[in-house]
């Protein structure tokens, strides 16, 4: 199956005559896509790095491109540096279905309330126990993460959610926004979200939904490097 990692990987080692593995800050199931990833590796060859973006890009399939390149110190990982991580979900709530967003954006066809997501989004903020948000459960079996924010906005057909943390569980983003867009049209009450998290069962909480409306956004780092790029997915 073709990656964007993989892509940008096959890439690299092609230019720089030898094999090339990148960390991914942050990972993204089949259908996700990504306006702020940031990638490490490392490598023994000599490059004009401040010339690598442009030849990837000049190099790369249309659907892949590279913003920006710099050498970090030694030591530095893209994913295990990372201090918070931000996605936003891009929702299409209308009646009526768009074919040029049909990968684009969730179509919700019922009617939403803001009100009542943004009352179910608030039990969510802080540190909690996310199990019942996690598809499959982490190795060191940790579910605790931290939500630094989560924010609700409506412009005419467009319903942009934006949450950001400290780190996210497998399936947890797509997870939050199916029990939110529950909460919105009227098939779960917003206090519900307080029981789901102490039920610590996948279960308890609401539907998945769908990978093509996620977005990772952006990265922060110690340094104060943010990566963040809003998807132009939205008409603003």
């Amino acid at each position: 199956m073709r990656t964007v990692a993989g892509t940008l990987e096959a890439e690299l080692s092609r230019m720089l005559d030898e094999p090339v593995t990148l960390t991914g800050a942050g990972r993204t199931d089949t259908g996700v896509h990504a306006s702020g990833q940031v990638v490490s590796f490392t490598t023994a060859r000599s490059f004009p790095f401040e010339r690598l973006a442009i030849a990837l890009n000049s190099s790369l399939p249309s659907d892949v491109s590279v913003r920006d390149v710099a050498i970090v110190r030694d030591g530095f990982s893209a994913r295990f540096s990372a201090r918070e991580r931000a996605y936003v979900y891009a929702i299409l709530n209308r009646p009526d279905r768009s074919a040029l967003l049909a990968e684009r954006a969730y179509h919700v066809y019922r009617p939403l309330d803001l009100a009542r997501m943004r009352e179910a989004a608030a039990w969510l903020i802080g540190e909690h126990d996310f199990r019942s948000f996690c598809a499959t459960v982490p190795d060191n079996g940790i579910t605790v993460r931290t939500i630094r924010s989560l924010e609700l906005e409506r412009r005419g057909a467009f319903v942009r959610v934006r949450i950001s943390a400290d780190g996210f569980l497998h399936r947890m983003v797509r997870t939050i926004v199916g029990t939110l867009v529950e909460c919105g049209s009227g098939r779960r009450e917003p206090s519900e979200v307080g029981r789901m998290l102490e039920a610590r069962a996948r279960a308890a909480a609401g539907l998945t939904a769908p990978p093509h409306g996620l977005y990772l956004a952006g990265v922060k780092y110690d340094d104060g490097y943010d990566s963040y790029a809003e998807p132009t997915v939205f008409p603003w």
